[in-house]
C-alpha cells in the first residue's frame, strides 16, 4: 500500500506564453522601483535652472512663495507598485507560479477562468516571471498591468520643468558659442 502524500510543487515557467485555468491571487505587497541617481541628478539639475529663474520672478512680482517641492531623499526611494503573485495550472496540469505587477479592476480574474498569459523575465532571476499581458478567454477581456515608473514618479511639472532648464542651459551655450 503506497501511503505517500503527492504533493504538486509550484513551478517556474520557462516558456513566453502560458496559458492555462487561474487557480489563485495570492497575497500582495509593495516593491519599489528603482530610481538611477544619474538620471535623477540630470532631471533635478535641468528642472533647478528654471527653479532658479521663477524663483527670482516670483519674489520680484510677488510676497507668496513656491507650493511645496519634495526631497532628493523621496525622489530617490523611488515609487512602490503592487506585486501579486498569481497561480495558473497550465495545459500540462502544472502548477506554475508568476508576477503580476500593478493593479487590475477587481472584476477582471476570479479562479477557474481560462486565462493566457504573455511573460517577461526579471533581472532578479530568483523571481518568478512577470507578467506583461493577460488574456481572460473566459471573459474575452484584454487585460495590460501598468506599475509606477521613473517618469511618472517624477511626474509631468518637474519633467516640464527640467525639459525647459536643459533648453535653456543650450540655448546659452549655443549663443555663447557664437560670439
Amino acid at each position: 500500500m503506497d501511503t505517500e502524500l503527492h504533493t504538486r510543487r509550484v513551478v517556474r515557467p520557462t516558456e513566453r506564453i502560458v496559458t492555462g485555468r487561474l487557480v489563485r491571487l495570492m497575497e500582495g505587497y509593495a516593491r519599489e522601483v528603482r530610481v538611477g541617481q544619474p538620471a535623477l541628478v540630470a532631471v533635478l539639475t535641468a528642472a533647478g535652472v528654471v527653479g532658479l529663474l521663477l524663483r527670482v520672478v516670483r519674489a520680484l512680482l510677488s510676497n507668496g512663495g513656491g507650493g511645496a517641492r519634495r526631497s532628493f531623499k523621496e525622489l530617490k526611494k523611488g515609487p512602490e507598485f503592487l506585486v501579486t503573485p498569481v497561480r495558473v495550472r497550465d495545459a500540462a496540469d502544472r502548477l506554475v507560479e508568476v508576477e503580476l505587477h500593478g493593479h487590475l479592476p477587481q472584476s477582471a480574474l476570479h479562479p477557474g477562468d481560462h486565462i493566457q498569459l504573455t511573460l517577461r523575465p526579471q533581472r532578479d532571476g530568483d523571481l518568478p516571471p512577470r507578467i506583461e499581458r493577460i488574456v481572460n478567454l473566459t471573459t474575452g477581456q484584454l487585460l495590460t498591468p501598468r506599475t509606477a515608473t521613473l517618469w511618472s514618479h517624477l511626474g509631468p511639472a518637474l519633467l516640464l520643468q527640467a525639459a525647459l532648464g536643459a533648453a535653456l542651459v543650450l540655448g546659452v551655450a549655443a549663443c555663447s558659442a557664437l560670439t
